[in-house]
């Protein structure tokens, strides 16, 4: 007799060999944990408790299909119920589960391992830079097939008003440290510059900065933001090149590059988008 309620697997073999062979290639999974699962993502994407029609319907199921799924990530704390509303959110073990995700993750290291390969898809020198105890740093710099004359090495300070990397933490930290930070750099008139404060407005929208010309005579950069868990920027990454080379058309090939690497390191550390 077929168990019906038994698990369904799905596998992925290579080169005529199986799942279960030592070394095989592909890995084997139950099918029905990647079915439910999709629940899992509909809730993370939304940011709010759904009702049960919503919410399996946005997961390509049947509410009836849904239910069960439901009632079982419910006793493993996955999932709750409301008790008022009935709607369906995330329980007290994914909230943990995320916590301790988010504690384990380092942005630095993640992005130390993503900018050899951006350097030589981009074909220019690729930097990450963090918020420090005084404004931008530079933390890694990735040099690419096509050489730039910078002084740019780890511990470099940003600045916020006249670099890609530091415009990028100039739109996105918080105010009142973007301020702090620019009468630092004696750029606290910044704040009170219509255009620059348009500038950051734009950067905003369209997820990148770019720069020409504007630092040092003929370099040109982009950069874009990498978020965490919380919405908080807490990374900067920048592509860096003689402004004949570097394409900063905001739909060109560079500026992609950036976003989906930017994108990628963003979901790695928790981000799920507004």
């Amino acid at each position: 007799m077929v168990n019906r309620n038994a698990p369904r697997h799905t596998s992925a073999t290579t080169n005529g060999g199986t799942a279960d062979e030592p070394g095989a290639r592909g890995s084997r999974g139950i099918q029905s944990i990647e079915v439910g699962g999709q629940l899992l993502r509909v809730l993370v994407r939304s940011g709010a408790a759904l009702p049960l029609k919503d919410l399996a319907r946005a997961a390509g199921m049947t509410p009836a299909k849904a239910h069960p799924y439901l009632v079982s990530f419910g006793k493993l704390g996955l999932i709750e119920q409301d008790r008022v509303s009935g709607h369906y959110g995330l329980g007290p073990l994914a909230l943990q589960l995320g916590l301790i995700g988010l504690q384990q993750v380092d942005p630095v290291r993640l992005a130390v391992a993503e900018l050899p390969a951006l350097a030589q898809t981009v074909r220019c020198t690729v930097s990450a830079a963090v918020w420090g105890p005084v404004g931008p740093i530079i933390v890694h710099v990735e040099h690419g097939p096509t050489p730039v004359h910078v002084a740019m090495r780890h511990g470099t300070p940003a600045s916020l008003r006249h670099t890609g990397t530091g415009k990028i933490f100039a739109a996105f930290a918080p105010a009142a440290t973007v301020a702090e930070a620019l009468a630092r750099e004696g750029e606290a008139q910044a704040l009170q510059d219509a255009a620059f404060a348009a500038e950051l407005e734009a950067i905003r929208r369209a997820g990148l900065s770019r720069v020409r010309d504007e630092l040092l005579p003929g370099i040109s950069a982009m950069a874009v933001p990498v978020f965490d868990g919380f919405g908080r920027v807490v990374l900067a990454i920048a592509a860096i090149a003689p402004s004949a080379l570097l394409d900063l058309d905001p739909h060109g090939a560079p500026a992609r590059v950036l976003r989906e690497a930017a994108e990628r390191l963003s979901n790695r550390l928790g981000y799920c988008g507004v």
